[in-house]
């Protein structure tokens, strides 16, 4: 993780990050590619194991990430600016969203730890755990929820 300021989580303001501090806040989870259901009489947010067909369950990384808003237009491209609207539906462990709410990074953040692999170590991603979309009917989703860990 070269060329980032030192600790730059705790002094720097989210809207004043650059590029490479922003996507170094990513821990490697993988929540935010689950297909999630949104339930409109309480706008609870449920995960399932479905996963956007980008995503590899093996490394919780996106197979194309550059082009993927090409593949997957319904793809979210988180931005300071997004984020308070769509915090929401990020779980309670993504840095974005901590950060945002005045919540310090935990202590298996690859950030805190300089580890890239401490996120999957910690048990707080779902690598291994996912089905691809193709896979599922929409209206079977709900077979396929998951709890969202804090």
């Amino acid at each position: 993780m070269t060329g980032l300021r030192p600790r730059f989580w705790e002094m720097v303001p989210l809207s004043k990050l650059t590029p490479a501090e922003w996507e170094a806040l990513c821990d490697g989870c993988g929540k935010c590619c689950l297909n999630k259901l949104e339930y409109e009489d309480t706008g609870e947010v449920a995960y399932t194991r479905i996963a956007c067909r980008l995503f590899d369950g093996n490394t919780c990384q996106c197979r194309d990430y550059p082009n993927r808003k090409r593949y997957v237009p319904e793809c979210v491209v988180l931005t300071p600016k997004k984020l308070p609207k769509i915090a929401y539906w990020l779980p309670a462990t993504c840095a974005y969203k901590r950060l945002y709410q005045g919540i310090p990074l935990p202590d298996w953040h690859p950030l805190v730890t300089g580890d890239p692999d401490s996120t999957h170590r910690a048990g707080q991603s779902v690598k291994g755990i996912t089905i691809p979309e193709g896979l599922v009917p929409e209206e079977d989703w709900e077979d396929y929820l998951i709890e969202e860990t804090p």
